[in-house]
């Protein structure tokens, strides 16, 4: 039996103009909610349930497919875009008028455009391993191994370990630990991510990277929320490079580094992540 509250909580649905988008909501009512985005070829059911359950002991935590993702209906994106659109048009199917967005590796790219976007209804940011767009200076050019395997037709259990963290013995004890708490969830049988859904996303991912770093840079400066970014010092997918510029041109933000961590050190630290997510958002 689950020891987790959030492997309890039930699908939602809540219709929009676009898609029947399904989500799950957990925690306390009142306050600022927090929406979390999610990475690519993920539906609601990756979530880490350790980690849901940390940051919704005090927060309005809400977790979605975007469109044409998972469980939720419509017709796949293939922008960041097209994301940002659905992740606006659920906020606003839900009635809410401000919330926090947390999103992870793409879903934080998300998460940064909605903001742009949607400056009224974005009070605060948590962008963990997100690349707002470009080429950084400084990067290390793309593993041809970390491409290859993140586009494989089926990531194994394995492949996701050698993608989210280090390759050291703690690192995949982690990475192993991980998988352990998501299989409640997806032994339930709940839909995978569409080969359509994820070459969209694939594909959105590539879009973003060829924007202009100049461009880039000027949205970043015209981004008016608080940011708190966050990173795994090895992290092989988006390396700490990029939060560190990102957070560099930012007018306010807060870097967070883990120096023993890579892509899902959100969930290879949960309880200290959810304190510090926790600790700016209740921030004045």
């Amino acid at each position: 039996m689950s020891t987790y509250l959030s492997d309890t909580a039930e699908n939602r649905t809540v219709d929009a103009a676009s898609a029947r988008f399904i989500y799950r909501r957990i925690g306390p009512r009142g306050g600022t909610p927090l929406i979390l985005l999610n990475r690519v070829r993920a539906t609601i059911d990756w979530w880490d349930p350790q980690l849901l359950d940390l940051l919704a002991a005090d927060h309005d935590v809400i977790v979605f497919d975007d469109i044409g993702v998972g469980y939720t209906t419509g017709e796949p994106r293939d922008s960041v875009d097209g994301f940002a659109d659905g992740a606006i048009e659920f906020i606003e199917a839900l009635g809410l008028t401000q919330v926090d967005l947390l999103g992870w590796t793409l879903g934080g790219t998300v998460a940064q455009r909605v903001a742009l976007w949607r400056p009224d209804l974005v009070r605060k940011l948590v962008l963990a391993a997100s690349n707002p767009g470009g080429q950084v200076p400084g990067a290390p050019a793309p593993n041809q191994n970390v491409l290859a395997t993140m586009t494989k037709p089926e990531v194994t259990g394995d492949d996701l370990v050698y993608l989210f963290f280090p390759e050291t013995d703690t690192g995949r004890a982690a990475g192993h630990e991980y998988l352990a708490r998501v299989a409640t969830r997806l032994t339930t049988g709940g839909p995978a991510v569409s080969e359509a859904a994820g070459k969209g996303q694939i594909t959105a991912i590539g879009k973003n990277m060829s924007i202009p770093l100049e461009q880039v840079v000027t949205d970043l400066q015209r981004l008016d929320q608080p940011v708190l970014y966050a990173t795994g010092l090895r992290d092989i997918m988006t390396p700490a490079v990029v939060s560190y510029t990102a957070a560099e041109h930012t007018r306010n933000a807060t870097l967070l580094g883990y120096s023993d961590a890579g892509h899902a050190f959100l969930f290879q630290h949960a309880e200290s992540f959810a304190i510090q997510v926790a600790n700016f958002l209740d921030s004045q």
